[in-house]
């Protein structure tokens, strides 16, 4: 009788225990962190190029990212807005150069999937650890967002494109989406509206 009542006790306490853990892999969902403008470090891999730099993101569809490496991309901003591209390097404007291309591909499947998740009112994924996979498609292929405790950006994956994406010492602020607008408007007037200057070439998305 002992006996049976130890099997007893051991079997709820394991069926308990069972009950009681959040699988793996389990649907989730946590608060969306993805529409508060912010800025990061990002470090990418896509296939053979390994860069690194920031990235800001001011609001649905405006974003920008600036290159520290490699060595051939250094210095090199992109700027996106109303499905427009616009490159800089120390302040000169300048068609997209043949290096940055499959970045800047990368980078408006990254927009898409961020602004596209940005507008529901909760995140919903699988939970990895303390991270939460989004998964979804689009035109470029599957994608995984992942984001952390607070909702904030920490990963984007394409495994089809063999990118990788990764963000670091994310910072969220309060940045005015007309102030941003404005200012990128009155530093292009200068080099559009010169003879003399180099010519402003936006690339459209």
């Amino acid at each position: 009788m002992k006996r049976v009542f130890t099997l007893v006790l051991t079997f709820v306490t394991v069926l308990c225990m069972t009950s009681c853990a959040v699988p793996v892999g389990s649907k989730t969902s946590r608060k969306n962190g993805l529409s508060s403008p912010f800025s990061a470090a990002v470090s990418i891999t896509l296939d053979r190029l390994e860069a690194e730099g920031s990235i800001k993101r001011f609001g649905e569809g405006v974003w920008e990212i600036e290159f520290s490496e490699p060595n051939t991309l250094s210095g090199v901003k992109l700027e996106f807005s109303e499905g427009s591209v616009i490159a800089s390097y120390k302040g000169l404007t300048f068609s997209v150069p043949q290096s940055a291309v499959p970045v800047k591909a990368m980078m408006l499947n990254l927009m898409k999937a961020v602004d596209e998740n940005a507008k529901t009112e909760e995140l919903s994924g699988k939970e990895d650890g303390d991270m939460l996979k989004i998964e979804g498609n689009l035109d470029g292929g599957d994608y995984a967002l992942t984001v952390d405790k607070d909702g904030l950006l920490s990963g984007f994956d394409m495994p089809n494109n063999k990118l990788t994406m990764r963000f670091t010492e994310m910072k969220t602020a309060e940045i005015s989406l007309e102030q941003v607008t404005t200012e990128t408007v009155t530093a292009a007037v200068p080099v559009t509206s010169s003879v003399d200057s180099q010519t402003t070439v936006t690339t459209t998305a």
